[in-house]
C-alpha cells in the first residue's frame, strides 16, 4: 500500500474514534437519566454505576430512549435497555449498579403470628435498601399497632406485606354510614357483612335492607361518595 494511502487510512480510523465516544457518552447518559428519574423519591441516598456500552458494532445513532426491559427492578445489581431511534434502530441493554443506602426495620425477637407489633418489638437499622426484600418497611410508624401475618426470628427486616392493619369494623357490628356527595353530607345506620380496616370496602345491609358499598373510616364509620 503506498505510504500516502496508508496514511490517510489511519487518519480515518483516528478521526473516527472521537465519535464512537460521544455516541457511547450519549447512550449512557441517556441511561443515567432514565435511572434516576425512576429512582427519584426512594428514601434514602440512591447511588448510580453505570456499567460499559459497547457501541463497536452497534451501527451509528443520533437519538436514544431509555427503557426499563420487562421484569426488571431498578435496584442491586441490574440493567437498563438503549433503544437507538435513528438513523439506524436497535436497542442494547446497559449494566448498572442501583445502591440505596437508607434506614429500615428489623425485628428486635422472635415473634409469633397474629401478634400486634409494639415499638420495643423493632429497631431500626442502616443499610443498602437494594438489597433487602421488595417493600421492605423504613419506618416504624408503618408498623406499630398492626399484626403480624407470620411469625418472624430476631433480626429479620419487616415487609408491609407481612403486616396486617388493625380492623376497625368487624362483620355483624352495627355501624354509622355516611353519604357524602356536593354540598350534603347525610348518616344513616346498618350492619357490617364483613370485617374491615381502616381504607378497606365494607359491605353494609342498611336498615332498609338495601346493600351498600363504603370506605372504612378510622373511627369504625362508612363513607360513601357520590
Amino acid at each position: 500500500m503506498p505510504v500516502r494511502s496508508l496514511f490517510f487510512a489511519f487518519l480515518l480510523l483516528f478521526a473516527g474514534r472521537p465519535l464512537l465516544a460521544a455516541e457511547t457518552d450519549a447512550a449512557l447518559d441517556t441511561a443515567e437519566r432514565f435511572v434516576r428519574q425512576q429512582t427519584q423519591g426512594i428514601p434514602g441516598k440512591t447511588t448510580i454505576t453505570m456499567g460499559k456500552l459497547d457501541t463497536v458494532r452497534l451501527p451509528p445513532c443520533s437519538a436514544y430512549e431509555a427503557f426499563s426491559p420487562p421484569g426488571t427492578r431498578l435496584s442491586g445489581r441490574t440493567h437498563v435497555g438503549i433503544r437507538c431511534l435513528g438513523p439506524n434502530i436497535w436497542s442494547a441493554l446497559v449494566p448498572v449498579q442501583i445502591t440505596t443506602t437508607g434506614t429500615y426495620v428489623t425485628t428486635t425477637r422472635p415473634l409469633g403470628a397474629g401478634q400486634l407489633i409494639q415499638a420495643g418489638d423493632l429497631a431500626i437499622m442502616t443499610g443498602d435498601l437494594s438489597s433487602q426484600p421488595t417493600g421492605v418497611i423504613t419506618d416504624p410508624a408503618n408498623a406499630i399497632g398492626k399484626t403480624l401475618r407470620n411469625s418472624l426470628g430476631a433480626g429479620q427486616a419487616l415487609r408491609g406485606d407481612q403486616l396486617l392493619a388493625p380492623l376497625v369494623i368487624q362483620q355483624g357490628q352495627s355501624v354509622r354510614v355516611i353519604s357524602k356527595g356536593n354540598g350534603f353530607a347525610v348518616s344513616s345506620e346498618g350492619k357490617a357483612l364483613n370485617n374491615a380496616a381502616a381504607g378497606q370496602i365494607a359491605q353494609i345491609r342498611m336498615n332498609s335492607g338495601q346493600t351498600v358499598s363504603g370506605v372504612a373510616k378510622s373511627d369504625g364509620s362508612i363513607e360513601i361518595a357520590f
